[in-house]
């Protein structure tokens, strides 16, 4: 229940909002073929952005999206998504931190910038599949540290 009305707190304070964008920067990056993967990623992260209490980001240890790629990829997605996002969630961070109830959600959009810099090598599990994965060091905005 807890982690529903951090959710639904998360919506109103700006993540509806990233999630939006990021649903629009992929379907930008949709549009050329050669930036179908970017869209992938855009849209991982609009989903994980939308509803992320109970869900975690864990490195993708299998896939063709790791090691050399994912440098690669990292790169591309930084010039194309990846610094607007961040400067997103940097702005979102400061107006969530003026309130005090706003100071955890600050924080998760400070959380969420570093994320939306390299998405390459990540993927998004609930929290029952990182727990059966073995993955305590998985990224989570519902986790300070």
């Amino acid at each position: 229940m807890l982690k529903l009305i951090g959710n639904l707190i998360w919506l109103l304070l700006g993540g509806l909002w990233a999630a939006v964008a990021y649903v629009i920067a992929g379907l930008v990056l949709l549009l050329p073929i050669i930036t179908i993967p970017f869209s992938i990623q855009a849209f991982k992260l609009a989903r994980y952005t939308l509803w992320p209490f109970g869900s975690r980001l864990v490195p993708a240890v299998e896939g063709p999206v790791h090691g050399v790629l994912a440098i690669l990829g990292n790169i591309i997605w930084f010039v194309l998504v990846g610094i607007w996002m961040a400067i997103f969630h940097v702005v979102a961070a400061a107006l969530n931190a003026i309130t005090i109830i706003g100071i955890p959600f600050a924080w998760a959009h400070l959380k969420l910038a570093g994320v939306s810099l390299a998405p390459f090598g990540f993927r998004v599990v609930d929290e029952f599949e990182a727990a059966s994965l073995g993955a305590d060091e998985g990224f989570s905005v519902d986790r300070i540290g």
